[in-house]
């Protein structure tokens, strides 16, 4: 039996994908083998002796201690795309809101409540209309930073708009490219990116190396007057630098998802209260996705969208016993794992071995039973961080 610990609150259609057969899945649980978690913050007091994974419903993992939990082996997931077309269709609000007046027009109408003459009422909004007046979206210029699942997504319905749009992602990968339309055009770096733009759109994930990434420097080579929207991260954008460009007026608009109280009530700020994924929709496709990914991971060892360790999938052949063996990634474990095979006549039927960084994931698909003396050899390996076995 599989113990599933949730903590926040998981959508029904993801629990769902634990067979209760084989699962017992409750907030209470002590030891669990996996956590399935949204916002909750996690600690190293969290990674209790049978922990093997943690599933973020979500993309950030930036409330999980991901070095940590690696050192220990285990594997972290998120759910990358999982939210992109709700996290999109909030940016589309937010490129209308940069460019029409609809929250004083709104503010205006609300201001209304005591006319009760409707032709009087008809002339008051027509005469005060043109305080509102904006500008049309199509023709402008949009630049999205990172072309991932979200990026690409806010691209293409920008061209739909018949928006100009030029991107620049440093790590794009080969879906991403293949999802790109090609009417996109790439900018060499960041600063052609923002040169080019009316209207700059953030997609790059939270890592120490984009923290405070939109600073006083990359803020100077902005367009006088644009506008940044942010539904990414806060913490991507140097608040006091934002603040200093509207004061300045390199930038006219800052719109963002994350409210600060440095944020609240300055001219040029639009900020909504951590909407991006915050739909029925998103949450369920979070959900089910790191459901399914926990589930392949405890019953067969593969390992899909992880942020620590790498891709690994591999098919079960529906016979003989399956090795998983995470490890430092050093030179000769994975000859000595073979080796102790071999020594007691343990034939090998297939095997993957990956690597990230640090640490490197093994699927050893075997013909006799892996023994306790077996297991126990190998996990004594130098490096070795720990080993399960599939029956």
């Amino acid at each position: 039996m599989y113990k599933i610990r949730t903590l926040n609150n998981i959508s029904e259609l993801g629990l769902e994908r634990f067979p209760r057969k084989h699962y017992e899945i409750g907030s209470e649980i002590t030891d669990p083998d996996a956590i399935v978690v949204r916002s909750h913050q996690l600690t190293l007091e969290d990674a209790t002796p049978r922990l093997r994974a943690v599933g973020r419903a979500g993309a950030g993992v930036n409330n999980i201690p991901v070095d940590e939990f690696t050192d220990r082996g285990i594997v972290v997931f998120n759910t990358p795309g999982a939210n992109a077309n709700a996290v999109k269709e909030l940016v589309v609000v937010g490129l209308l809101l940069s460019c029409r007046g609809i929250i004083p027009g709104i503010e205006y109408v609300s201001t209304l409540g005591g006319q009760k003459d409707k032709a009087l009422l008809n002339k008051d909004v027509e005469a005060a209309k043109k305080r509102f007046s904006g500008r049309e979206l199509k023709g402008r210029t949009l630049g999205v930073l990172g072309l991932g699942a979200i990026g690409s997504m806010v691209a293409e319905i920008a061209l739909q708009m018949e928006m100009e749009v030029v991107g620049f992602d440093p790590a794009l990968s080969v879906d991403a490219a293949w999802r790109l339309s090609r009417r996109v055009q790439k900018m060499e770096n960041m600063q052609s990116l923002f040169s080019r733009s009316d209207i700059v759109s953030l997609h790059v994930p939270m890592l120490d190396s984009t923290r405070g990434l939109i600073n006083t420097e990359h803020l100077s080579y902005f367009r006088e007057g644009a506008v940044l929207l942010n539904y990414a991260r806060e913490e991507i954008v140097d608040e006091p630098a934002v603040l200093a460009a509207l004061a300045s007026g390199r930038l006219s608009q800052y719109i963002c998802d994350f409210p600060t109280p440095g944020l609240i009530g300055h001219r040029g700020v639009i900020a909504t209260p951590h909407l991006g994924a915050s739909t029925g929709e998103a949450e369920d496709n979070c959900a089910i996705m790191v459901a399914d990914q926990i589930v392949d991971f405890l019953e067969n060892g593969n390992i899909r969208n992880s942020v620590n360790f790498p891709t690994l999938v591999l098919e079960r052949s529906g016979h003989g016993v399956r090795l998983a063996m995470a490890n430092r990634n050093v030179p000769r474990i994975l000859g000595k794992t073979l080796s102790i095979l071999a020594d007691r006549d343990i034939n090998v039927i297939d095997m993957l071995n990956r690597s990230r960084d640090d640490i490197a994931y093994n699927l050893i698909d075997i013909e006799a039973e892996a023994s306790e003396e077996v297991v126990a050899a190998i996990q004594a390996i130098d490096g070795v961080i720990n080993v399960r076995v599939f029956s």
